[in-house]
């Protein structure tokens, strides 16, 4: 079982529980077209959004397979949430997980993604025990591809028009890491900071 203490705080955010004051915010993400545009669904409308943080709200523990924990991602400085990290519990049997994040343009270069989603992989490593975790991409977002390497997670597969979103085939794109090369990663990291 994973139950995080909250609020989880790195060098420039506080991941939390989301709450129902995020819901202004998480609408002026979560409606952009150039926020969505490689999900597999469409700018929300406020009704939409409500339900969906209706749901994220009971996202915070992840007691069995098929759970996900999703956490708003809060500036420390401002107090304002940028984006969105997810866990997926998805295999309890082979100890599998995915993560995932959603962030506003407004946050885009400047390492908040990369910062939460790697919070999200030391959760499902070192707290979940998972020995698989996966990032799964539209392979037309670079952007998204550049920020699993920058966590070390290496490709594994490429499947060519394997989905077919928002009227049009895409090709799917799996990043992977294993809880091996979690800690080899973290080793590597704690020597460079000694």
């Amino acid at each position: 079982m994973l139950e995080p203490r909250y609020p989880i705080v790195t060098d420039r955010l506080l991941l939390r529980p989301f709450q129902s004051e995020d819901l202004d915010r998480l609408y002026d993400i979560q409606s952009r077209p150039e926020v969505v545009r490689y999900l597999y669904w469409g700018p929300r409308t406020l009704d939409e959004v409500r339900d969906v943080l209706e749901r994220k709200k009971t996202q915070h523990t992840v007691a069995e397979q098929g759970d996900a924990l999703a956490l708003a991602v809060v500036r420390r400085d401002s107090g304002v949430l940028v984006g969105e990290v997810l866990l997926i519990y998805t295999s309890e049997e082979h100890r599998q997980g995915e993560i995932g994040y959603v962030f506003h343009p407004d946050a885009a270069g400047r390492g908040f993604a990369t910062e939460a989603a790697e919070v999200m992989l030391r959760l499902g490593f070192e707290e979940l025990g998972l020995h698989r975790i996966v990032g799964r991409l539209d392979g037309r977002n670079v952007a998204s591809a550049r920020l699993l390497e920058r966590l070390g997670m290496r490709r594994e597969a490429h499947f060519v028009q394997n989905e077919f979103v928002k009227g049009e085939w895409t090709d799917e794109v799996v990043y992977a890491m294993l809880a091996e090369e979690w800690k080899a990663r973290e080793a590597t990291l704690t020597d460079r900071r000694e």
